[in-house]
């Protein structure tokens, strides 16, 4: 039987679910992204490093169209988004699951309402959404919530919803923003989890802003285990998670590679930001 991966005994090259040519974009006339260039592939996890004001959270508007480049081209999951109408626009963004840093959650809502919106949006059976949202929330570990509204949760309960919601639709594409931003270290690892056995479980590619080192590296150096139900540390240095680094600086690309590639540099800037 033929192997799937290959083609006439050969690898077949990684598929490109997003990715950003030359793309420039300023403000009041100061270029936040200057000429950035890079690829997300299937089943990838791309995490973004830089300082506050590097472009981070401007590249995931540019990614759902809620911004357009002043210059360049962006290809989502086939798509240039970068010259696509609002409705067409509409349709692609069903595919592209979004976490916020402050969650955005409803507050009117309970978290089944708040993990079912866009489903219902969408005009889904109700027997199809309630089970949906069931098997979201069992995802994040918080099915027993599906009643409370998010004022009575933790703001790492919030987080957790907040990956149910995104990840209800079964997109192609999840784009974390900050997704630790503000919780506290044994919170932030149990996000990071989540998002591993995301990558991992439903082979989701993501794109992923983060202002926390560790939660990077913790994403290079962990894989899920189905069987033991939880992360653990890769056997061996170097093997592949999918997840590769990509960092900005003064709105350009100065790195993008493996882990193994970051550790190794030897830009003088690169080796300082991650000490």
């Amino acid at each position: 039987m033929p192997d799937p991966a290959t083609t006439n005994g050969h690898p077949k090259p990684a598929e490109v679910v997003l990715e950003f040519q030359d793309v420039e974009l300023g403000f009041d006339q100061h270029l936040v992204l200057r000429g950035i260039s890079f690829r997300l592939l299937r089943g990838e996890t791309k995490v973004v490093f830089g300082v506050a004001g590097s472009g981070k959270s401007v590249m995931l508007k540019l990614a759902l169209g809620l911004l357009k480049p002043d210059a360049g081209k962006i290809t989502v999951l086939g798509e240039e988004v970068s010259s696509m109408a609002e409705h067409e626009l509409f349709e692609l963004r069903r595919k592209i699951g979004m976490v916020f840093q402050e969650s955005a959650l409803f507050d009117s809502l309970t978290v089944e309402e708040n993990v079912a919106f866009r489903l219902m949006e969408e005009h889904a059976p109700p027997e199809e959404v309630r089970e949906r949202v069931k098997e979201a929330l069992r995802f994040v570990e918080l099915e027993h919530t599906l009643e409370k509204f998010p004022s009575q949760l933790s703001g790492g309960m919030r987080r957790r919803v907040a990956i149910a919601r995104a990840i209800i639709t079964q997109p192609e594409i999840i784009l974390y923003d900050s997704p630790t931003g503000g919780l506290d270290p044994i919170t932030s690892t149990t996000i990071v989890e989540l998002l591993i056995k995301q990558r991992d479980v439903y082979e989701t590619s993501a794109l992923m802003v983060t202002h926390r080192l560790q939660d990077g590296f913790t994403m290079a150096t962990h894989r899920y285990d189905k069987e033991k139900g939880h992360m653990v540390p890769v056997k061996i240095a170097g093997e592949n998670t999918n997840t590769s680094f990509l960092i900005l600086r003064d709105g350009k690309v100065i790195f993008d590679g493996s882990g193994r590639e970051l550790a190794t540099s030897t830009d003088e800037y690169i080796r300082e930001y991650i000490a």
